[in-house]
């Protein structure tokens, strides 16, 4: 995707789609969404990270950053094969507007089952061809088959860390993985076959997407979670002491959104042993992640100019130091193995000139968010007139409030400023912000669906810093109606981001 392209989408996670399983999936909605988008005139279809969700429901803390989120798989595509029987929905069904992870996760882990049964027994030899390539596929070389163990062992164990495990596992020690592998078969083939659905769903989808004109944008974290396959395959990689313990973690430092800033927990990189390897690691997930996006954003991109180190026994990150990170040196290597890379960054926080500099030097596109301009005067970067075109301007993110919570929790003084800026009021304030979005100068513009639909607060996708309640938020498609994807296309295609006949005009 080109980025310097003057386009608009929309924010909206799989989680969040509608469908009868419990949570959103690759299965028919998000090809129905794919359509809404098209409709609208949209472009782009932002993600959040695809990756296995973690503790808390969190995408950003999954235990691995190459695997595909098992639960995304859709249950249509194995059904039609033969594999999988039509699933009998538990009594009562779900909830069509909240993921109840706890009720949803194990029954689709059970239907996961059933079908790898299914394949394992019925599959045609075509099909079997297609696993057993795409297992032995380069592409999967550098994270399938420790990914595949690593939950092999784990899920027996109740998803007890790897630190945890026997001390020969914990150490891989080859001849423990050798017999773990053997009395582990079955389970080691289930997650192989879950993630070759995945890769399969995701391919179709993304290039269904593009023959729609609407380019896949994912989300990529920059750190790895400590309980991850990534840290048990190559703990050398991480700063971890020789019990495998985090000696130091990443997190940001206090500021006026909190008083102990935040302890993220996660391990810090070892950058001289990744440079040692010409950042080989780097390479291979960011090959991996443009295997399944268009284009992706990079989370915390402020850490690979200068990321925020605590001691592993602090409990908040009152006591930290920053340390260099790796720059550009890093980037070029990814480059000079992969080619342009389609990339924005999040640039977000307490920034600094050197990140600037960074991300200006690897010609990546920063982000602002409307929500943020209207504390201050005119000269408030987040204001539209004040962003550079090499800009994805957002309404706001998936950890902002929406624009209608927005707006009742501003001050009186936001909110007067927002009015005459925008101009808006209470009712239409989410059209306002977008059509300003669009208006600017910005080469892209991105809403989350929560205020294309000009929800409220209770439908936000996060609350940073709250545990608990996050990550739910589904829409039906009753909500939606025929109107925002009219008003959408209407905005979009008068500020230039998509063909003016959706204007429709007179001749």
């Amino acid at each position: 995707m080109d980025l310097t392209q003057r386009s608009a989408g929309v924010l909206l996670h799989i989680t969040s789609l509608p469908g009868p399983h419990g949570m959103g999936d690759f299965g028919p909605d998000a090809y129905a969404y794919v359509d809404w988008l098209a409709s609208a005139g949209q472009r782009l279809w932002q993600l959040l990270p695809t990756t296995p969700i973690g503790p808390g429901d969190s995408p950003y803390q999954g235990v691995s950053a190459f695997a595909g989120c098992p639960w995304m798989v859709a249950f249509e595509p194995l059904v039609a094969k033969g594999w999988l029987a039509a699933p009998e929905l538990p009594a009562g069904g779900f909830d069509a507007h909240k993921v109840d992870y706890g009720r949803v996760l194990p029954w689709r882990e059970q239907q996961l089952r059933l079908a790898a049964q299914g394949f394992f027994a019925r599959a045609s030899a075509e099909d079997r061809a297609a696993f057993a390539a795409w297992c032995a596929a380069p592409a999967q070389a550098d994270w399938l088959d420790d990914y595949a163990l690593f939950m092999a062992i784990r899920s027996p164990l109740n998803g007890q860390a790897w630190w945890t495990w026997a001390p020969a596992l914990a150490r891989r020690e080859p001849a423990a993985l050798a017999q773990a592998r053997e009395s582990h078969a079955e389970e080691f083939r289930f997650w192989q076959f879950v993630q070759w659905c995945f890769d399969s769903q995701v391919s179709a989808l993304k290039a269904y997407a593009n023959s729609k004109g609407v380019h896949l944008m994912g989300d990529l974290p920059i750190f790895v979670a400590h309980d991850s396959a990534d840290c048990w395959s190559r703990p050398d990689l991480y700063e971890l002491d020789e019990h495998f313990q985090t000696a130091v973690v990443a997190g940001v430092p206090p500021d006026a959104m909190s008083a102990e800033g935040q302890r993220w927990g996660n391990p810090l990189y070892r950058w001289d042993r990744m440079a040692a390897e010409n950042y080989a690691w780097w390479t291979a997930r960011v090959r991996r992640a443009l295997s399944q996006a268009d284009v992706f954003r990079i989370d915390h991109f402020r850490g690979f100019a200068g990321y925020y180190e605590i001691p592993g026994d602090s409990p908040d990150a009152r006591r930290g130091e920053w340390k260099t990170g790796p720059g550009q040196a890093l980037f070029d290597a990814i480059a000079a193995a992969l080619g342009p890379l389609p990339i924005v960054a999040e640039d977000l926080g307490f920034i600094t000139e050197d990140v600037h500099a960074l991300r200006e030097g690897c010609g990546f596109p920063g982000m602002k968010i409307l929500q943020f301009g209207f504390g201050g005067d005119g000269s408030h970067e987040f204001l539209p007139h004040m962003w550079p075109c090499e800009t994805v301007a957002y309404t706001g993110t998936h950890d902002n409030d929406t624009v209608h919570g927005w707006w009742r929790s501003a001050s009186a003084r936001e909110r007067a400023y927002a009015g005459a800026y925008l101009p808006c009021n209470a009712q239409d304030v989410h059209w306002a912000m977008i059509r300003a979005c669009c208006n600017s100068v910005a080469n892209i513009a991105v809403f989350p669906m929560q205020d294309v639909l000009g929800l409220g607060s209770e439908h936000r996708m996060n609350v940073p810093g709250v545990l608990g309640g996050n990550w739910a938020w589904r829409f039906s498609w009753d909500m939606v109606g025929s109107e925002p994807a009219r008003v959408l296309g209407l905005i979009t295609a008068a500020s230039g981001r998509t063909a003016v006949d959706k204007l429709g005009l007179p001749a």
